[in-house]
């Protein structure tokens, strides 16, 4: 088994600070060591926040990120930076889930990415967030992303 090529990496294996907001959050990439094989790379991040660009106020989120790599893998340490630097940052529920999805494609070329978004209610209204760059895959599989929709006290 070949190790994975860490070289050029700035925040892996160093401490970092956190980023100030998306726009300064470094993603990072390191080289597939299965590239041409189909499999799922799965994250999940059940305490997302993020600021609500009216009124400031926090907004909490379950977000989970499913893709097919082709060539490169994300860095799990940045991917983590990345998402807590929203702590601090005024957008919209769909914003911040597109503008996630959107720059992981970017960045990784992958040969198919899904997110979904539960966000938690503001108002009374749950919004969750849905996009996937098209079809699966054929062949490969893709669990159920595992989370119940909102409920309340029912």
């Amino acid at each position: 088994m070949t190790p994975t090529d860490v070289s050029g990496l700035t925040q892996l294996g160093q401490s970092t600070a956190l980023p100030a907001g998306p726009d300064q959050a470094v993603l990072e990439r390191v080289p597939s060591g299965h590239s041409g094989t189909l499999f799922v790379v799965r994250f999940v991040a059940p305490e997302f926040t993020s600021l609500c660009p009216m009124t400031g106020q926090p907004d909490f989120a379950h977000i989970v990120i499913d893709y097919v790599p082709r060539q490169w893998l994300v860095e799990s340490k940045s991917l983590k930076l990345y998402l807590a630097s929203f702590r601090n940052h005024g957008a919209f529920h769909e914003d911040c889930t597109l503008d996630i999805a959107k720059r992981l494609v970017a960045l990784l070329d992958p040969e198919w990415l899904r997110i979904g978004a539960y966000w938690y209610p503001r108002g009374g209204i749950p919004i969750d967030v849905f996009w996937q760059t098209g079809e699966a895959p054929a062949g490969v599989w893709i669990p159920d992303q595992g989370v119940a929709p909102y409920r309340g006290r029912g």
